[in-house]
């Protein structure tokens, strides 16, 4: 008699989404933040509207205390290397599509991995865990490849807990 041939199924949850709500808000914060600095600027400098000290705080101090804070609104999306990430696992193929989302925004990146041949992937922490990158990698024939770092940093609790939790489930036993 012969064995019986079983067929077992496994649903597998495919996924797509990006982070671009966060990296809108982002620029609109910068715009609003640019838009304030510049008004408190001309209102206090140009039309002298303002009576200073005001609160007991100089003209010079309040555009230095602004000016600071202007900067880390501008600089800390390039200092967390913040970046547009739409992740996509939903066919044969694992695709990332990437780009800084600072001020000035960087060159547009793709990655796609044939599901069969992804190898897997590491996640490296820096800065206190507030910089976060994937790297991917892919079996070739003449060996493994490694993709550029993917910096995840600007994706909420969730995005990245189900970007890892796929990746992980995409990964071929060691």
């Amino acid at each position: 008699m012969e064995p019986k041939k079983v067929l077992t199924l496994y649903k597998t949850f495919s996924m797509t989404f990006d982070n671009s709500k966060k990296i809108i808000n982002l620029r609109i914060t910068f715009f609003i933040a640019t838009i304030l600095l510049l008004a408190y600027l001309a209102v206090a400098y140009v039309a002298r509207l303002i009576r200073f000290p005001l609160l007991g705080i100089s003209d010079a101090l309040w555009t230095l205390i602004l000016v600071i804070i202007w900067t880390i609104l501008t600089f800390m999306p390039v200092i967390l290397n913040y970046q547009y990430v739409s992740f996509s696992d939903d066919n044969e193929r694992i695709i990332f599509r990437y780009f800084t989302a600072g001020f000035v925004s960087g060159k547009k990146n793709s990655v796609e991995i044939d599901k069969r041949t992804f190898s897997g992937y590491t996640v490296d922490t820096r800065f206190f865990g507030l910089i976060q990158s994937i790297t991917l990698y892919q079996k070739f024939n003449e060996g493994i490849a490694k993709y550029p770092p993917i910096f995840i940093s600007a994706l909420s609790h969730e995005e990245k807990a189900k970007v890892l939790r796929s990746l992980q489930v995409l990964t071929p036993p060691a």
